[in-house]
């Protein structure tokens, strides 16, 4: 009996063990199903609509713009790859241009078009191999009469590529092309072999995979009903849940995990989609996903200089013909910053707050675009005393705090005005016509101001000092009434 139930015990082990195991399987095939999803007919024939789009990659100098259909690019770049040995697993379209192909009105419009090659990188050496096929791929496409010959690799690379990277590490092997386009919508090739982190959000998580079919086939395929394309195209979501990141998308909500894996925290994509209305998916969690962002910000981009040049870097690639949303973006980046940054000292954080003031003032010197001054409080500050008039003056004005929240007082400090001859402050029509060669208007009628009361059109400490004269005299007049009783 006791052998009986330790083999019974036995067996039952076995059994649970390999019923776990199936399990775990089946969870596994699961959640993989979860990030797939194939696309419907309308989503097919958007994604025909991208790829078969012309897209200009514009060269420096004398050299001509080179019209290219990313499919075109695709075909051209693969088959060159695999001549020379390289295995290519897949083509995938990825970021927001594989969003906008699932939800056209998403709120965000697609500028680059990425597009992932899946290949083995096991050395450095294949990166030149990589650059060397794109490169050929871009002389092929020159027009006819060109001495392709006197072309080398460098030149096309100077005149066509805007951007290289390559990254070759323990986590991460991949390299990026990104080729010229005037109007930011740059064709990027990015070849990747292991690749730690692929999406920001679950918004831009979305990548659309081109392959096993032949491009030219998939695309221009005959659609089998109204709703099923002949062809099946599979979309990938890297967040892991395809529907919930779908359900993102829709609705505009953000969510993402652990974005302090991700170089710049996020930050920047954050604030972006937050000016495009986007909310986050959950308010509980959504102020800790923020100190996250911020601290990695900041880990990426000690220095003020480094962060005020990928801050500009990103509104040049991801506002173009958005000009007046800029200035929103910075205030919105500035609140985030002020907000839920802890890993700053104080002076550090200043600087930082006041960085992206000065540039969000220079947006709007840039556009002339006079803020709501509905509750607006000002106070004139002269500036210290910089040199003689025989010295020169500064190039560029040093800006100071100037901050414009949503609602409540604004505070908004002046710089200081030039002087007249006789030293007091002149208004900017007076200095105006004092360089045209006019004379001072005693009653200010040129800059449309009477003084009614002996103060009107005064210079703001002429006007303190009035104040001030005043309030003396009514003090001594009640003085005297009281010492009278």
């Amino acid at each position: 009996m006791q052998h009986s139930s330790k083999g019974g015990f036995k067996n039952f082990s076995l059994s649970s063990s390999l019923y776990s195991s199936l399990q775990g399987n089946s969870m596994s095939e699961k959640k993989s199903s979860q990030r797939f999803h194939s696309l419907n007919a309308e989503q097919v024939e958007v994604l025909h609509q991208v790829l078969s789009e012309v897209v200009p990659i514009h060269g420096r100098g004398n050299f001509p713009t080179l019209e290219l259909r990313p499919r075109d690019i695709i075909i051209a770049v693969r088959a060159r790859l695999q001549n020379q040995g390289i295995t290519v697993r897949d083509v995938r379209l990825n970021g927001s241009t594989a969003s906008h192909v699932l939800v056209r009105d998403n709120g965000t419009s697609y500028k680059d078009l990425d597009i992932i090659f899946g290949v083995e990188l096991p050395s450095q050496e294949e990166f030149q191999v990589i650059k060397e096929s794109v490169l050929g791929c871009l002389l092929d496409c020159l027009p006819a009469g060109v001495n392709r010959e006197r072309i080398s690799s460098a030149t096309m690379k100077e005149a066509y590529v805007q951007k290289m990277v390559k990254v070759f590490n323990e986590h991460d092997r991949w390299s990026l092309i990104s080729l010229s386009n005037n109007s930011g919508k740059n064709l990027e090739l990015k070849f990747v072999s292991v690749l730690r982190r692929q999406f920001e959000f679950s918004v831009d998580s979305f990548q659309i995979i081109l392959d096993p079919t032949d491009m030219s086939e998939e695309c221009s395929a005959p659609l089998a009903s109204d709703s099923v394309p002949a062809v099946e195209v599979l979309a990938e979501s890297m967040y892991g849940d395809f529907e919930a990141a779908m359900d993102h998308l829709r609705y505009r909500l953000i969510a993402t995990r652990n974005p302090e894996e991700i170089r710049g925290g996020g930050l920047l994509k954050y604030s972006n989609l937050l000016v495009r209305d986007y909310r986050p998916a959950s308010e509980t969690q959504i102020k800790t996903l923020e100190r996250y962002m911020c601290s990695r910000f900041f880990i990426d981009f000690p220095d003020v200089q480094e962060q005020q040049r990928k801050i500009l870097s990103y509104l040049k690639n991801h506002f173009i013909g958005e000009e007046r949303s800029k200035y929103q973006y910075l205030m919105t980046l500035r609140r985030v910053i002020d907000d839920s940054t802890v890993c700053l000292m104080g002076h550090e954080r200043r600087q930082t707050l006041n960085m992206i003031t000065v540039l969000a003032l220079k947006v709007l010197g840039e556009q002339n675009i006079i803020p709501n001054t509905d509750h607006v409080t000002c106070f004139y500050q002269p500036a210290p005393y910089l040199a003689e008039h025989s010295a020169p003056y500064l190039a560029e004005p040093s800006y100071c705090s100037y901050y414009i929240p949503q609602g409540g007082c604004v505070w908004i400090q002046m710089t200081h005005r030039p002087r007249n001859a006789a030293g007091s402050t002149m208004c900017k029509c007076e200095g105006n016509m004092a360089r045209e060669g006019f004379h001072r208007d005693t009653d200010r009628e040129h800059c449309g101001r009477r003084e009614r009361d002996g103060r009107q059109g005064r210079p703001t400490h002429e006007m303190r000092g009035s104040k001030m004269k005043t309030s003396q005299e009514r003090k001594r007049e009640r003085e005297k009434i009281v010492g009278e009783m």
